[in-house]
Formats: C-alpha cells, sequence, structure tokens
C-alpha cells in the first residue's frame, strides 16, 4: 500500500495520497498516509456506502469529488478529518481482487480542482499494482499450505508435489513488484530446497559448492529442467528468449562441472538448491 500510494502521486502529480484495506465487514480502515500534512485521516474506518471511499466500495468502481465539503452526491460522515487535513478535490479507486473490495486509494488536492481522466487512469493503475500483489500474496499462502512440512524420504510422491510447488512459488516470485514479498518467498523457495533430495547421498569427490554459486535465474532454469521442460518452454515460463535459457543452463552446468542437463539437476539438488 505504501509503494502503492508513492507510485500513485508520482504518476497523478496529486500531492496527497491514502489508503487501506478491508478490515471486519465491508469497513476500509485508513492506515497508510503519503503526503499529508496531520494525522487526521489516519486510523479512519470507512463503512460501505458512506463517504467518498464508502460510495467506491459500495459501487465497486472510482469515484471523485472537486469540492468534498460541498458536494451533494455524498455522505458526510468523516467531514471533521477531510477539514482538518483541508482536503477539497478527492478521489477514490476500489481494490478489488476477484470481484470483492479489498481497499480503496486516495489522491486528493487542497483545491477545489477537477480531477482529470489521466489523472483518474494512473490512480486507477496503482490499485492494480495492489491487486496484484493481493493475488500474488494469496496464491503464495496457498502454495505454501500444500508444502507444508518436508516428506520423508517414504513418500516419493508427495517430494513430486514439492517440487512442483517450489517451481511454482519461484514462478511468482519472478513476477512480484513488491521487493518485500519477492524476498518472502524466495526464502520459502531456499526452505524448501534444502530439505534435500530424501536419502540423497553426494558420492565421494562431489563438488562442495555454497548455496549462491548459482544465480537466481540459473536456478529458475533448473527448476524447470527438472520437470521436464524443454528449453523453448522454459523460455516461455521466465519470460525470456531461448538462446538466454541455453546461455542459463551452459553457465548453470560449468559451475556444477555437470556435462548433461540431468546431472546438473542431479548436483543442484544434492547441494540443497533444488528440493
Amino acid at each position: 500500500m505504501r509503494e502503492a500510494l508513492a507510485r500513485l502521486r508520482r504518476a497523478t502529480g496529486l500531492p496527497i495520497a491514502f489508503g487501506g484495506l478491508i478490515e471486519g465487514r465491508h469497513q476500509v480502515r485508513i492506515a497508510e498516509l503519503s503526503g499529508t500534512g496531520t494525522t487526521a485521516l489516519r486510523g479512519l474506518n470507512v463503512s460501505s456506502g458512506n463517504g467518498l471511499g464508502g460510495k467506491a466500495v459500495a459501487l465497486t468502481r472510482p469515484c471523485a469529488v472537486t469540492d468534498y465539503r460541498a458536494s451533494r452526491r455524498i455522505s458526510h460522515e468523516y467531514d471533521a478529518a477531510v477539514a482538518a487535513e483541508g482536503l477539497r478535490s478527492v478521489l477514490a479507486v476500489p481494490v478489488v481482487v476477484h470481484r470483492h473490495v479489498r481497499g480503496v486509494l486516495y489522491g486528493a488536492l487542497r483545491a477545489p480542482t477537477p480531477v482529470g481522466d489521466r489523472t483518474l487512469s494512473a490512480a486507477v493503475a496503482a490499485a492494480r499494482d495492489i491487486e496484484q500483489a493481493l493475488v500474488a500474496r494469496e496464491e503464495a499462502a496457498h502454495l505454501l499450505s500444500r508444502a507444508g512440512e518436508p516428506p520423508r524420504a517414504s513418500s516419493p510422491a508427495a517430494w513430486e508435489e514439492v517440487r512442483e510447488i517450489h517451481g511454482e512459488l519461484r514462478t511468482l516470485a519472478g513476477r512480484l513488484p513488491d521487493p518485500a514479498l519477492r524476498a518472502e518467498l524466495l526464502a520459502a523457495c531456499t526452505r524448501l530446497a534444502r530439505a534435500g533430495q530424501p536419502g540423497a547421498v553426494a558420492p565421494p569427490g562431489a563438488p562442495k559448492l555454497p548455496p549462491t554459486v548459482l544465480t537466481p535465474r540459473e536456478v529458475d532454469v533448473l527448476v524447470c529442467v527438472a520437470g521436464g521442460a524443454t528449453n523453448a518452454a522454459v523460455a516461455g515460463r521466465l519470460g525470456v528468449r531461448p538462446e538466454t535459457v541455453k546461455g542459463y543452463l551452459r553457465s548453470a552446468m560449468r559451475k556444477l562441472g555437470a556435462h548433461t542437463r540431468l546431472e546438473a539437476v542431479v548436483a543442484a539438488r544434492r547441494l540443497g538448491l533444488l528440493p
């Protein structure tokens, strides 16, 4: 939310932005402020249908007013907080995930200036960023819940599921704009990978390399290769060219002392780079 508010201000030129997510039943709690001069709006609980943000929640679409205090198109339960901050022109954009409103982004001016279409479009784009982050977080939580505790050696089918989840998590992490969430997912991937292949023992003379010997992209390629993907399929999954995939694979094989794709996968598993 904090990063989305900063992007909203940069993209729209609006000096003030604030917002929050749904807490409880159809109530948005304003938790993040950007560019405000007071804390009057912080912690404000906006109910569906009330005020500008509540109207945006109820209608599931962006709403704007040129003069908040004088507008007859909204109710005025929150006038005191709005007046304390000196806001006049305000827009509110709902954050909608799977047809359900999950939060609201606001942008505002201290002058009664109409909000143009370009400003509104930029605010909608900022809301979409939050929507994507929420979807990714929920998808990640689902994948992690499926992983649970690493299975024992007696459950090879469960290990295959863990490997599948590991690959999905890494792919998801690569799509995330939120660096904190991306780091969280990659840390989870590392935990899954270090659980190791059940029963695997490195043979005498096997290379003893640190976990960071491969770049993240080289690991991503090996994850796909371990699942049986061709170079073309890996390229499609990672959003790169097949030639780039070949380069990553050659580099990983060289670092791992492997002569084939399969040898590279086995070596990476022995080193705890893949589950």
